[in-house]
């Protein structure tokens, strides 16, 4: 049979579970990405398929494209969620994240990588900077619900703003590792052009830029004449069309195009705070993410069996991957967090669920293409390893976990937004029904005016 006709359908049925399993999943002890790896490793066991999975060191460029588009797209639907106005005592426990959390632990995971896996400053570095950031894809689970619903507690919206901009915040690190593999060390380094360009500069662009492109964009979606103004489409692919402005502008001008897409969701959100296209992007940006993550997953687990991903894996590696989870993220956050006048539950909950997954592949894959790295086949099976007990781990756990806390802090579990997300949403068609309606209607009572 045509390989072709095989990928087709495979990705219709990929289409069709991506449906249907958060459904059937929403109260196990189990996630959609759990379930993608497993379905990735029992297709690439398959002797006519294990020789054409490929190691992911082989296609970089196709990884590192294909993982730089999910994240973006998340970032948009975690920026179009959040109902908390950015400021700095609203948003103070990501800002502990930020400052002291993923600091500390990108200098103990370069440690550990230096001590146990014997890696040169420059590949321990980048496998630090690489692991440090909560993946803002895989960490759907632990985060905020839809726009609007007002069910943000602390530690759900901790974990979707942190996942929001430590991904963006990650890459000054990684582009230090770039520049010490380019240079064989700290010595030939120039640190005042890394604090001024990579630190500063990229930074500010990020944030600025990307809020002005969201601020524009918004006007344009929310304020412009009755007739022309976005919102009126009803159409959530919107979403994607700003996400790629904002990604594509920020980019353009050297800036982090990941810290501008976040900010640009949140400049966008708060443009017409109450409006309710805001849900009908951000649930068009929730299924092209979920799609993708499916996808890349699959194709994570496939690579895990039949690419030979872990072949270069150690007993050193494995104790690695050990600590980077249960000790160093854990430790980093609830250190971040003292002094936050956070509840012990709350505070163990946001250190704890700090999730690994795709930013990882995409860092790695972008670094390695752009300057030659010691040991790349152990960074990439420590990476991986480090992934998958992430996804097994964290996401047996979470939804048992955060039912827990709800308990213990008094909030109504089985949240709409967690429990069904058709339950509290109607159907897409309807939406468009009601701003074409009300539009119409206010066409009507012009036009009335006018004669």
């Amino acid at each position: 049979m045509d390989i072709y006709i095989v990928v087709v359908a495979g990705f219709g049925v990929m289409v069709l579970l991506t449906a249907w399993l958060p459904m059937v999943l929403r109260r196990l002890p189990l996630s959609l990405p759990i379930c993608c790896v497993g379905i990735g490793a029992a297709l690439s066991a398959v002797p006519t398929l294990y020789d054409l999975t490929p190691h992911p060191s082989l296609h970089l460029k196709l990884i590192e494209h294909a993982t730089e588009a999910v994240v973006v797209i998340s970032l948009m639907g975690a920026g179009l969620k959040i109902d908390r106005m950015i400021g700095w005592k609203r948003w103070a426990v990501t800002w502990r994240l930020l400052a002291v959390g993923m600091p500390l632990t990108i200098l103990a995971l370069a440690l550990l990588g230096s001590a146990l896996l014997g890696l040169g400053g420059a590949a321990a570095l980048l496998l630090a900077s690489s692991l440090a950031p909560t993946d803002p894809v895989l960490a759907s689970d632990v985060q905020v619900g839809h726009p609007a619903e007002e069910h943000e507690d602390e530690p759900r919206f901790a974990l979707t703003s942190e996942a929001g901009l430590n991904d963006g915040l990650a890459f000054p690190f990684v582009n230090l590792a770039i520049a010490m593999a380019g240079t064989g060390g700290l010595a030939g380094l120039s640190w005042s052009h890394w604090l001024a360009v990579d630190v500063v500069w990229k930074i500010v662009v990020g944030f600025v830029l990307g809020a002005v492109i969201g601020r524009g964009l918004g006007w344009l979606t929310f304020h412009l004449p009755n007739v022309s103004k976005l919102s009126r489409t009803g159409d959530g692919f919107v979403a994607l069309g700003i996400t790629c402005i904002a990604y594509g502008g920020v980019q353009a001008v050297d800036g982090y195009g990941f810290i501008g897409v976040f900010a640009a969701a949140l400049a966008l959100r708060a443009s017409n705070r109450g409006h309710d296209y805001h849900r009908t992007m951000h649930d068009y940006a929730e299924e092209l993410e979920r799609i993708l993550m499916m996808v890349l997953l699959v194709g994570f687990g496939a690579v895990l069996v039949g690419g030979g991903l872990l072949h270069a894996l150690t007993w050193p590696a494995v104790a690695f991957a050990l600590l980077a989870l249960l000790v160093v993220r854990p430790l980093s956050g609830w250190i971040s967090l003292l002094g936050s006048a956070r509840r012990s539950e709350e505070r163990a909950v946001v250190s704890f669920f700090g999730i690994r997954g795709l930013g990882t592949v995409y860092y790695l894959s972008f670094a390695i293409g752009h300057a030659p790295f010691e040991q790349t086949d152990l960074l990439w099976a420590t990476a991986g390893l480090t992934m998958l007990i992430s996804i097994l781990m964290h996401g047996i756990m979470v939804t048992p976990v955060l039912l827990a806390l709800d308990r213990k802090m008094g909030r109504t579990a089985g949240l709409p937004s967690q429990a069904d997300p058709a339950a509290s949403r109607p159907a897409q068609a309807d939406r468009s029904k009601v701003f074409v309606t009300n539009e119409t209607d206010q066409d009507h009572q012009l036009r009335n005016r006018r004669g």
